[in-house]
């Protein structure tokens, strides 16, 4: 059985995943069903901006303290009951008002987003050194059944069972109930995190003390450069995979629905359980390095997808592989963002470096697709794996960076 601090990571998970597709494809969906506009649909995903610039509300959860619970937890229930309230009010609205609609999806952003960046607080204050692989499995499992919850499972709860308004309703309720949970979880705060925080600082204060306690660690510009180059080249891959498999291999919807959901959770799940469990035995640099070469060298599986006689079964392998390597590359670098964070700052330093590490997925994998339409298919799977030895040459550089952070 493992540790309670451990359930109460993947319940929080959980409780992460669930609003995001509840205003993303699922919102969609819904609008869809509606006869909504396909225009006014594609418009919607603006709605998702405060996942993308949370890091510049951070330091106020490092300053004002909820008048109850803690630091940590307090804001974690505030933000999981505002999402309820606001999840349950979707259930109320006409699908064609679209301002309304669009306010209330964006404010569940909002407070989504505030809630993730007080749970990898929460997590990364919480977890001992030696946990903080396994951590990022259980809190990893709980945010992708979560997904899956939002997503696939809503639109079949709201096509032959429940409708609309009583699946945001039904969603809500989870969100609730997680927040029971937040209630009876264990505190993250010691006595000394307590007296620090009695001591109240100017909010500029926070960001820059923050910002000198982390650039006061060995080699700190070196590892912001890690941060961004470790996923690029997984990234650069699965930015187009369900684009490949649907133009380049000819798959259908149905196909890539069924299968490259499906496997592609299990074997996420399936790496982050089997990255945290080894990295308990291996330690965070040994982890990072076996991970990071495993996530390249699964890229070639497309690639091989690419020169072969495409069929259903190798279509699956392939998936598995790359979700496989992935999901224990996921682990060990969230425990290596864990591992960076001050517990006085850890909100404001965590969201600044998951920000960062978006910054790379997001900005560098861009020009994927000008590289297949100049080279193929097959070239551009060899290049998403070359993409990922920078960083891998930048970790083995900071090996004794890495090592110590773990100590």
């Amino acid at each position: 059985m493992p540790p309670f601090r451990l359930i109460c990571i993947l319940i929080l998970g959980f409780s992460s995943g669930l609003p995001l597709a509840l205003t993303g494809s699922t919102l969609q969906a819904w609008l869809a069903v509606e006869n909504v506009d396909i225009k006014t649909i594609g418009l919607y995903a603006v709605v998702g901006f405060p996942y993308t610039y949370k890091f510049l509300w951070s330091p106020f959860l490092d300053y004002l303290k909820p008048g109850f619970f803690d630091q940590r937890r307090g804001w974690i229930a505030i933000m999981q009951l505002a999402c309820a309230g606001l999840i349950a009010a979707m259930a109320f609205l006409d699908a064609h008002s679209a301002w309304t609609v669009a306010a209330v999806a964006a404010a569940i952003a909002f407070c989504s987003s505030t809630q993730d960046m007080a749970i990898d607080a929460y997590r990364t204050d919480l977890l001992p050194a030696q946990e903080r692989g396994l951590g990022a499995a259980y809190y990893v499992t709980g945010y992708r059944v979560a997904m899956l919850v939002s997503g696939g499972l809503a639109l079949i709860l709201a096509g032959e069972f429940l409708g609309w308004s009583g699946t945001y309703l039904l969603m809500a309720g989870l969100i609730a109930v997680c927040a029971v949970i937040t209630a009876i979880s264990p505190t993250a705060d010691t006595p000394e995190d307590i007296a620090k925080r009695a001591i109240k600082r100017k909010l500029f204060d926070i960001v820059k003390e923050s910002t000198r306690n982390f650039m006061s660690k060995e080699a700190a510009i070196w590892i912001l450069v890690l941060i961004v180059l470790y996923k690029v080249g997984d990234a650069f891959a699965g930015s187009l995979t369900t684009a490949f498999l649907l133009k380049g291999l000819g798959f259908t919807l149905t196909e890539v629905g069924a299968v490259n959901k499906t496997v592609s959770l299990i074997a996420t799940l399936l790496g982050a359980f089997l990255g945290g469990a080894l990295m308990t035995r291996m330690g965070l640099y040994g982890a990072l390095m076996l991970f990071g070469i495993f996530q390249a060298v699964s890229n070639l599986s497309f690639w091989l997808l690419s020169v072969i006689e495409p069929n259903i079964w190798s279509m699956g392998g392939a998936v598995f592989v790359e979700n496989l390597c992935g999901g224990m590359g996921t682990a060990a670098f969230v425990a290596l963002l864990t591992s960076l964070c001050s517990k006085e700052f850890s909100a404001t330093q965590y969201a600044l470096l998951s920000s960062l590490a978006a910054m790379g997925r997001v900005y560098l994998a861009a020009p994927a697709g000008y590289v297949v339409d100049a080279f193929g298919w097959s070239d551009f799977f060899i290049f998403s794996t070359i993409a990922a030895i920078p960083g891998l040459i930048a970790l083995y550089l900071l090996r004794t960076s890495i090592q110590k952070l773990a100590r």
